[in-house]
């Protein structure tokens, strides 16, 4: 039987175990190649997931760019401010402690994680990859055993080889967090998102929805709605009501993007009125954005500037 026919009408446990062989057998075929393979293997992953031809040799989208950042800019600066535990110390180095989600514990196991000393909310992190976050809403309710499986599986996997070579992670120090739980409303954290080129904010998208749909906009610096989206969430129709603490998380976010060509600030803007720090991503969605409509693919590509790079001048002389 021809396996489109069997994935379309499988059910949707058997639709899972193909996709989570997929990923695994990916995995496998990643973590195993030696540096020289690096270029060829991510321009055959890049064409997998788009469709497209990877350009590194003159990139111009928003997604090449990214490509080309992964492949030679990967640096180990990179992988400890991605680190969702060392950059903590960067970030309060520079902006001070009060912008930090309050800690509640770090383990190098889950094991070693007492969850009876936990809160009834709280959210758990591996702290070197991107998306393996566990929220926990009712402790009462928590399946602490599935929960250290899946923590476990988390450190044993090495996340630069996940999803397309995000090679700056190879920099980081698996181990878990956690943190203290906030919202917005009942439920509900909005994310946004600072998109920072050369130190600047140009893009803020907006994700609301953490436990419901998802829903996304994008605005730029000074809240004026843009006519575009970079994920694949349904784009938010009416107004969304500029944050109170806008012009802070603007400036926090800048602070930290200094120094990059390009990098996403992730800041929350909790009900209590504060502003607290997300992460930093440096290669948004791996570099498969989707940004809708294209054009701003090509927009915002154009504000990175690779020639400026170390990299980027050895490899054209420059």
């Amino acid at each position: 039987m021809n396996i489109k026919v069997v994935k379309r009408f499988a059910p949707a446990f058997v639709q899972k175990a193909w996709d989570d062989h997929r990923k695994e057998a990916s995995y496998r075929r990643m973590s195993a190649l030696q540096p020289s393979d690096y270029e060829s293997a991510l321009k055959k992953w890049y064409r997998h997931r788009t469709g497209l031809e990877l350009n590194l040799d003159d990139p111009r989208t928003f997604d090449e760019k990214m490509q080309w950042l992964k492949l030679y800019d990967s640096t180990p600066e990179k992988g400890r401010l991605s680190d969702k535990y060392l950059v903590r110390d960067w970030v309060a180095q520079r902006a001070g402690e009060g912008c930090l989600v309050p800690l509640l514990g770090v383990w190098d196991s889950p094991e070693q994680i007492d969850f009876d000393a936990l809160p009834d909310r709280f959210v758990l992190k591996a702290t070197h990859g991107c998306g393996w976050n566990i929220v926990v809403e009712d402790k009462a309710a928590l399946d602490r055993s599935e929960t250290v499986r899946r923590l476990g599986a988390w450190l044993e996997t090495d996340y630069a080889f996940v999803d397309g070579l995000e090679l700056q992670y190879r920099f980081c120090e698996p181990r878990i967090i956690a943190e203290a739980y906030m919202e917005n409303t009942p439920g509900d954290l909005h994310d946004y998102k600072f998109f920072c080129f050369d130190g600047k904010v140009a893009c803020i998208g907006f994700v609301r929805g953490r436990l419901s749909v998802s829903e996304e906009a994008c605005f730029d610096r000074d809240w004026n709605k843009l006519p575009c989206t970079y994920y694949t969430h349904p784009r938010i129709a009416g107004d969304v009501p500029r944050p109170a603490m806008l012009d802070e998380a603007v400036s926090l976010a800048e602070t930290r993007a200094e120094g990059f060509a390009h990098v996403r600030v992730d800041l929350y803007l909790p009900a209590d009125g504060t502003v607290r720090f997300g992460e930093m991503t440096f290669t948004t969605l791996s570099g498969v954005s989707l940004w809708k409509p294209a054009s701003y693919n090509d927009y915002f590509g154009s504000l990175i500037d690779l020639e400026s790079l170390p990299a980027w001048k050895e490899m054209h002389g420059s």
